[in-house]
C-alpha cells in the first residue's frame, strides 16, 4: 500500500484504497489528485513527497467524500499547498459534518460522526479559477455526488475517481454509493465516448480500455432497479425495502452500510419515481412506494 506508480512521463499513481493521483509539473513540483482518507495517508504522501524531492503545488479534490480529502489538512497544514474543488464538494470540504448529516438525514449521531464518513476540515477555492499545469483539465462525473469531477493529465491519463468501481467490489457490496441515479448513466454513457492512454478508477484497477468496466457497472445499477421494482409490487415503506435488498444481495447491516446503502436506494426510489416505474404515497401514515406497471418488474 501507498507504493508510488509511474504510468506516463509524467503521471504517477500511489496505490491505497482510494487511489491518490499524481501529476509531475517539473523535477521540483507535482500535483496530487485526492489526498486518500485521513491524516495517516497524508503522512505517507508526504513521505513520498520527501523522497522524491517534490515540492507540493497543490491538490484537486475529485469530490468531498472522506475517503479522497481525509489527507488534506495535514497536507495543507504542513506543506502550505492550495486545495480546489468544485463549489457544491468544496462546502463540504470545508465543513465535513455535512457528509455524515446529508447521508443520514438529520444529526449524525455518534457512531456516524467518524473518520469513514467525517473527515478534517480544509480550506479549499474553486477548480475553476485554478491555475493547473499546461493541458491538464477537469470534467464533471455527475451521479456519485454533489458535483465530482475526474482529472485528465497532459499525458492522457484519465483519472475517474468513484465514477465507476471495480468487478471485485460489486461482486461483494453490490450496491455503490450514488447521489443522482439518472447523472450515473449519463456518466456511464460519457465515459464510454472517452479516448485516454490510461483509466484509473479511484476504486478500481489502471486500465487501458474502461468499457468493459463500465457496463459492469451499468449492470449492476439495472440488477437493483430490477430488484426494487420486484420488491415493491405490492406497497412498501422504505425500512422493509432496504431490509430486504440487504436480504437479496445478502448483506450485513451496519451502521455506516445503513446510511451509505440507505441513502442510495432512497435515489434510486427518486429515479423510478421521475421516470414513471414507481409511485409513492401516503397510508396509514405510512410513506409507500409501489411498482407502477407489474409488467416491468422481473
Amino acid at each position: 500500500m501507498y507504493e508510488l506508480n509511474q504510468v506516463a512521463e509524467n503521471t504517477f499513481y500511489i496505490n491505497c484504497p482510494s487511489k491518490i493521483g499524481v501529476y509531475r509539473v517539473s523535477k521540483e513540483e507535482v500535483w496530487l489528485i485526492d489526498s486518500g482518507n485521513d491524516k495517516d495517508a497524508g503522512r505517507k504522501i508526504q513521505k513520498i513527497l520527501d523522497q522524491q524531492g517534490w515540492k507540493l503545488a497543490g491538490i484537486i479534490n475529485t469530490h468531498s467524500n472522506a475517503d479522497h480529502i481525509g489527507g488534506n489538512t495535514l497536507l495543507q497544514d504542513r506543506l502550505g499547498c492550495a486545495i480546489y474543488s468544485t463549489p457544491m464538494e468544496n462546502t463540504v470540504i470545508e465543513n465535513p459534518m455535512i457528509e455524515p448529516s446529508f447521508l443520514y438525514g438529520g444529526y449524525p449521531f455518534k457512531k456516524l460522526r467518524n473518520k469513514f464518513l467525517m473527515a478534517t476540515p480544509s480550506k479549499a477555492q474553486d477548480v475553476s479559477f485554478a491555475t493547473l499545469p499546461h493541458g491538464m483539465e477537469t470534467f464533471p462525473l455527475g451521479g456519485h455526488f454533489w458535483q465530482m469531477i475526474g482529472v485528465k493529465t497532459p499525458d492522457n491519463v484519465y483519472f475517474l475517481a468513484d465514477s465507476v468501481f471495480s468487478e471485485t467490489i460489486l461482486e461483494k457490496y453490490h450496491i455503490s454509493f450514488n447521489y443522482d441515479i439518472e447523472a450515473f448513466f449519463k456518466t456511464l454513457d460519457f465515459i464510454d465516448t472517452l479516448e485516454g492512454s490510461l483509466y484509473i478508477p479511484a476504486h478500481g484497477d489502471p486500465t487501458t480500455d474502461i468499457r468493459p468496466l463500465v457496463e459492469i457497472n451499468r449492470q449492476k445499477a439495472n440488477e437493483i432497479i430490477a430488484k426494487l421494482e420486484k420488491i415493491c409490487l405490492s406497497p412498501k415503506f422504505f425500512e422493509e425495502i432496504l431490509h430486504d435488498i440487504f436480504e437479496r444481495f445478502a448483506l450485513t447491516m451496519d451502521y455506516g452500510q445503513y446510511v451509505l446503502v440507505g441513502s442510495t436506494i432512497r435515489s434510486y426510489l427518486s429515479y423510478l419515481y421521475d421516470t414513471g416505474k414507481m409511485e409513492a404515497f401516503v397510508e396509514n401514515n405510512y410513506m409507500l412506494w409501489k411498482t407502477i406497471d407489474p409488467a416491468c418488474a422481473y
